[in-house]
């Protein structure tokens, strides 16, 4: 049983304890979207489709529909999209019809375009019923989980969920509305609805490798590239189209990917971990404001410490991989290195480690799966929201930036009640605000300096 979230510490004061299957479009130009119009009605006889509008059109969000579309039960529909950009919602909607003709239903009036498009597509579908599927980068997220919830309307939203702790408390009273809704809400971390996943972590909760006192967590990959921005391009624009370079729009590389291995250590742990140091750089300026590698010590309530090790460098050793370590074994929870498959290993005397128990099956897509789930509760009107654990994964993925870039020993309590914002006024953006961050005159960003830098 998870401990000491953020639920718990807004009431207490105290803490303790996409997707590799991604759609990749490409960019055609496209039209402005008019304005919105009511959802056609469904003839008599026909079971009422679940309705879905899909706010952020880049790989993220249109793997999302896709994934909605490979579940059962009942019909699922696209009805509205909305993007900052008419070229990513042109090629959302192209990719998507053609490969799914049936199941798309969006004319050009139904495609939004601007700072207020989240708004048009939500108002598209019908409350209690109907999905928004919220997947634009985290700066915008408290905002649009903000509207969908005042209307009523079902959430599936990607990570990261937000990029700093104010924005993360705000999310949380948006759960909460959520909650006394009855809404059902699904989020991105889709590694919990892994078959594989879930079979070697109950092993561990059960004993099978003793007291867990270890854990490593890795996603080491290429290096997260950021270009030269072209001349006609406005800052704000660039910054926005490259967001996952840019800790403002997205909460950095550590937050938005990392938090997949964060939540499921912590999830092996059954806690939340109480504080976190860390270390971290940039080696190479072509990384946005970002740092290039992270190097992260959590310790758990009981001692417990876990290890997380982000590195985005060209011509590195590579993994994406979890594992656990206790008094009697140790467990692989994922790797994508020689034994990928989920196992569990025992240590006896001096015995050399023998494997006990492995998954030894093939894994059904988690991505279907987090959507079968959420579409089954919707129909049958069963409890279903992920948003707190979503929140607590974000609060402790956080903590582990927020210690790489001040320096400093960061606890749990500090990082949730943090009010360093990166951007105060986000609500208010438009394309004629100056971008939060600016270049030097080589082009090259700002990073943060730890032991100058203040998050937390």
């Amino acid at each position: 049983m998870m401990t000491f979230g953020a639920t718990q510490l807004r009431q207490t004061g105290k803490g303790r304890s996409r997707r590799q299957f991604l759609v990749t479009v490409g960019k055609v130009a496209g039209l402005s979207a008019l304005a919105g119009v009511a959802v056609p009605a469904v003839h008599a006889g026909q079971e009422s489709p679940t309705c879905l509008a899909l706010i952020g059109c880049g790989g993220r969000g249109t793997g999302a529909v896709s994934d909605a579309f490979h579940t059962t039960g009942g019909p699922v529909k696209l009805v509205a999209l909305a993007d900052l950009f008419a070229d990513r919602v042109e090629a959302s909607f192209n990719h998507l019809s053609r490969a799914f003709p049936q199941q798309v239903d969006v004319p050009a009036e139904r495609r939004f375009v601007g700072f207020d498009a989240y708004r048009k597509a939500i108002d598209s579908l019908t409350p209690g019923r109907d999905v928004a599927i919220l997947a634009t980068y985290a700066a915008f997220r408290p905002a649009h989980f903000e509207y969908a919830v005042q209307k009523g309307v079902n959430v599936f939203m990607e990570k990261s969920f937000a990029v700093d702790s104010p924005a993360t408390r705000r999310m949380l009273k948006s759960a909460e509305l959520a909650e006394q809704k009855n809404l059902k809400i699904g989020v991105g971390l889709m590694w919990r609805h892994s078959h594989a996943r879930q079979e070697v972590i109950k092993r561990i909760h059960d004993g099978a490798i003793g007291e867990v006192h270890t854990l490593r967590i890795y996603r080491v990959h290429n290096a997260v590239h950021c270009p030269q921005k072209p001349p006609q391009m406005t800052e704000l624009e660039f910054q926005l189209r490259l967001a996952s370079r840019f800790n403002w729009a997205s909460g950095g590389f550590f937050v938005d990917w990392h938090i997949h291995n964060v939540d499921v250590a912590c999830w092996a742990k059954g806690a939340w971990p109480v504080s976190a140091q860390a270390m971290g750089g940039r080696c190479y300026e072509e990384a946005g404001n970002l740092f290039d590698h992270y190097t992260v010590e959590y310790t758990f309530t009981d001692g417990t410490k876990l290890f997380a090790f982000a590195r985005h460098m060209n011509n590195c050793w590579a993994t994406y991989s979890d594992y656990a370590h206790g008094t009697k074994g140790s467990a692989v929870i994922m790797s994508n290195l020689s034994d990928p498959q989920p196992r569990i290993y025992r240590s006896q005397n001096m015995i050399p480690d023998e494997v006990v128990w492995d998954y030894g099956k093939p894994d059904p897509n988690p991505y279907h799966a987090e959507w079968q789930i959420l579409l089954d509760a919707i129909r049958q009107d069963k409890p279903h929201n992920e948003a707190r654990r979503a929140l607590d994964a974000n609060i402790a993925s956080l903590m582990g930036r927020m210690a790489a870039h001040s320096g400093a020993l960061v606890t749990w309590e500090e990082a949730w009640n943090s009010n360093f914002q990166y951007v105060a006024n986000i609500d208010e953006m438009t394309f004629e605000t100056p971008a939060p961050i600016q270049p030097d005159e080589r082009g090259i960003y700002p990073i943060p300096l730890p032991g100058l830098t203040k998050e937390h």
